[in-house]
């Protein structure tokens, strides 16, 4: 497969492009219909450019949820950041809560033109929690903050997405924490440079029925985030999800993003845990 056959195809999906062309490899693999990632901070116990060199070894295309003096290393090595660190205000205090849009803001503002130069093409972004706040309040106030934001995205061609968290284990109190809130929020907002990390761990503690909200929303998601369930851990057969059909599902849909590994490793090597679940989700 050339580059050539390559962006044909890419350019027939109705999905396309969900990343800048430009942000692609000269060549795709036959065997693999998107892109693999690994999320840092799920190997923390190795140094930055000691992943790098595991990813590269494994043929894993990128490293992300990083920030942005953390960039160079991993660009440096050949690899690419899919998905940048965004605000410093984390998880809790989003863009449901009109307090915080002055810093979400300012954070955006500074960092969009700082990842367009290098070549970054995704920012996570988080609702926030509730604190008492309504899903329709959280929805207006969060449409309220973006729409200025995205559309200075849309300047600089860099994609905002909102992830879909569980808050029944691990982020209680999570307003964006079902598919259908996120839905809501992407028709909102209105644009093609905001849309949804679907992240199946949360989404299968929450929801379930992965494949088909997958096929029935693909237009609405930029991203995707792996890990078992129960426990966060390897997504091998230890755990509940199929992944291969899931990723099956993903290919089908025509999605040539980013998939990204953010397990836990609880087995004794983790770098085999990593490889394993990057074969796992090879289709």
């Amino acid at each position: 497969m050339n580059r050539r056959t390559v962006l044909k195809n890419i350019s027939a999906s109705s999905l396309a492009p969900l990343l800048p062309l430009s942000f692609l490899p000269s060549v795709i693999s036959e065997e693999r219909k998107f892109l693999h990632s690994v999320c840092r901070w799920c190997y923390e116990q190795y140094s930055l450019e000691e992943l790098c060199d595991i990813a590269k070894d494994i043929g894993i295309h990128s490293v992300e949820l990083l920030n942005p003096s953390e960039w160079d290393t991993v660009l440096s090595r050949g690899l690419k950041v899919a998905l940048s660190n965004g605000s410093s205000l984390g998880i809790t205090k989003g863009w449901n809560d009109l307090k915080y849009h002055g810093k979400l803001q300012g954070d955006l503002l500074e960092i969009i033109p700082k990842a367009a130069e290098k070549g970054i093409p995704q920012i996570i972004l988080f609702s926030g929690n509730r604190s008492g706040i309504t899903d329709e309040a959280g929805l207006e106030n969060c449409a309220i903050g973006l729409d200025p934001i995205v559309k200075f995205a849309e300047q600089y061609n860099i994609h905002l997405v909102m992830e879909l968290l569980n808050s029944k284990i691990n982020h209680v109190d999570y307003q964006c924490d079902h598919t259908d809130w996120g839905i809501k929020l992407v028709n909102k907002v209105g644009s093609s440079h905001f849309k949804l990390l679907y992240d199946i761990y949360h989404m299968q503690i929450m929801e379930g029925d992965v494949i088909s909200t997958i096929k029935n929303n693909k237009a609405y998601i930029g991203h995707y985030h792996t890990a078992g369930v129960p426990g966060r851990h390897e997504i091998d057969n230890t755990q509940e999800l199929n992944y291969p059909a899931i990723m099956q599902a993903i290919a089908e849909c025509g999605f040539n993003g980013f998939v990204a590994q953010e397990f836990i490793p609880a087995g004794p090597d983790p770098v085999k845990s990593l490889r394993e679940g990057v074969r796992i989700c090879s289709v």
